[in-house]
């Protein structure tokens, strides 16, 4: 299905299609002069001191509605306006009352933070959420604890800490899902070494430069990095602990999937200093880890997660994702009754997101996805059983296409919060990365000015182009650093 929307006296293209996506979520958009003659289109207009949305089926004008305002508002009440418009017309013809309102980024936290370092008070901010931008009040006071929860993290920020972000883009099967740079091993197993050969080149400058800052943590993320073999994943440990001092840091590898992860990796991991592992069921279901791909059964994800434990890993992260097809909030109650015996030092509780290079996208029709109301109650479970565990959430993070239009959240127990999350979302810190499509983000902590620098995506490209890659660094990262 295509939803057509036009702009007239501004020029929003952004805010109106991402307000749109809210009420209709993973279909197509495209902008027009005019509403179509078949199916929904929507006009924004901001003229005359008079902003408002316009709803037109099969050509027809069928519903309205509009607001005043006052010329030379500024770009964010305009942003604000535009977004209203369209979310009270939407929620009158769809029956839907999004739980986050106008908000359609992905930290909502960030903006109670800088409320906050602007001087308001905590009332302030969840005013600020519930009345300018519509946000249900759990939700404002969800993303006031999460602010908060940050915030003593980031106040022991210095301005030259960083962290660095290492890429291995391999997996044993694609899932459903995921969207992420990742290649099947099978295919990509005779080039992986000479991926890390590349990818250690460009360690080796990054280590370089990292000589003028303080270190603050390492994340090993993917793709799953486990997938690597035993002496792949070994090569990659030792040739951290020669470049980098990982003593004294939060030093992170995404172990993921269970049946990538052997007792001799997880002995490994434990060898080389790595102080924060995740191991990632996403269900507890057996149907559902045949249904989105894994080759792996709960029994597999219990091993593993006591094997990590006997061999003296204390921080173990579970992610889990609600809305996979055909469960239920029943089977998320499950799934969190299993995560409770465990008894993992933080859980990422994602909400299913239908990205666009996924498989879920290409299949779409052939699935049966949760509604807001089932999400909403599995989102409440999961949060239940966090408080049960002692845990408090300490990060979340949104994404487009979210079914739902819900939220991820990071719970954990106290002290185990996971560092690297927090820095990432805030967007506080400098963090380095090497590895086929990941992005260095350089912040000056003067200024909050942000500025990126893109590896290619591609395996092949990123051996070939190693040189390109570092020389990109070289150019775009500040000469020395920010001090």
């Amino acid at each position: 299905m295509m939803i057509h929307y036009i702009l007239q006296g501004h020029e929003l293209q952004n805010d109106v299609q991402t307000m749109i996506q809210v009420f209709y979520p993973n279909l197509h958009y495209t902008r027009a002069q005019e509403a179509a003659p078949l199916g929904v289109s929507i006009v924004s207009s901001m003229e005359k001191g008079i902003a408002s949305a316009m709803l037109y089926r099969d050509g027809e004008k069928i519903d309205s509605w509009s607001m005043a305002y006052e010329n030379g508002a500024g770009e964010k009440e305009e942003k604000r306006l535009v977004k209203r418009t369209i979310y009270e017309l939407l929620k009158k013809e769809t029956g839907l009352r999004p739980q986050w309102g106008l908000l359609t980024g992905v930290r909502p936290a960030k903006i109670i933070s800088g409320l906050l370092a602007e001087g308001k008070s905590e009332e302030d901010c969840l005013k600020y959420f519930v009345k300018d931008y519509l946000v249900m009040e759990h939700k404002a006071r969800l993303a006031l604890a999460v602010a908060k929860a940050e915030q003593k993290l980031l106040e022991e920020n210095k301005a030259n800490d960083i962290s660095l972000y290492i890429g291995i883009p391999f997996c044993p099967t694609r899932c459903l899902y995921c969207s992420f740079t990742s290649y099947p091993l099978a295919q990509y197993k005779d080039r992986v070494d000479e991926y890390l050969n590349a990818m250690f080149r460009e360690l080796e400058f990054l280590a370089e430069y990292a000589k003028d800052f303080h270190l603050r943590s390492i994340y090993i993320g993917g793709g799953t990095p486990t997938s690597l073999n035993e002496q792949q994943l070994e090569r990659l440990l030792h040739k951290v602990s020669v470049l980098f001092d990982t003593k004294e840091m939060e030093y992170t590898v995404e172990a993921g999937r269970p049946d990538t992860i052997t007792r001799e990796k997880l002995r490994l991991m434990k060898e080389y200093g790595v102080n924060r592992i995740s191991i990632n069921p996403q269900t507890m279901n057996e149907e559902t880890l045949k249904a989105i791909g894994r080759r792996h059964s709960v029994e597999d994800i219990r091993r593993v997660f006591y094997e990590a434990r006997e061999l003296g890993h204390e921080n173990i992260n579970m992610d889990l994702i609600l809305g996979l097809p055909g469960e239920n909030p029943g089977d998320v109650e499950l799934t969190m009754e299993e995560i409770l015996k465990l008894a993992p030092d933080n859980v990422t509780v994602h909400t299913l997101a239908v990205k666009r290079a996924s498989r879920l996208k290409e299949e779409f029709d052939q699935h049966t996805l949760s509604t807001a109301e089932a999400l909403e109650e599995m989102l409440a479970i999961t949060a239940e059983y966090a408080k049960k565990m002692g845990m408090e959430p300490y990060y979340m993070y949104r994404q487009k296409n979210m079914v739902g239009n819900f939220e991820n959240v990071g719970y954990c127990h106290p002290g185990k919060e996971g560092e690297y999350n927090v820095q990432i979302m805030e967007e506080k810190q400098t963090i380095l990365a090497a590895g086929a499509g990941a992005s260095t983000k350089t912040v000056d902590p003067e200024t909050d000015q942000i500025q990126r620098i893109f590896n290619v995506k591609s395996v092949e490209d990123y051996i070939a182009r190693i040189d390109e890659m570092i020389e990109r660094k070289k150019k775009g990262l500040p000469g020395g650093g920010w001090k």
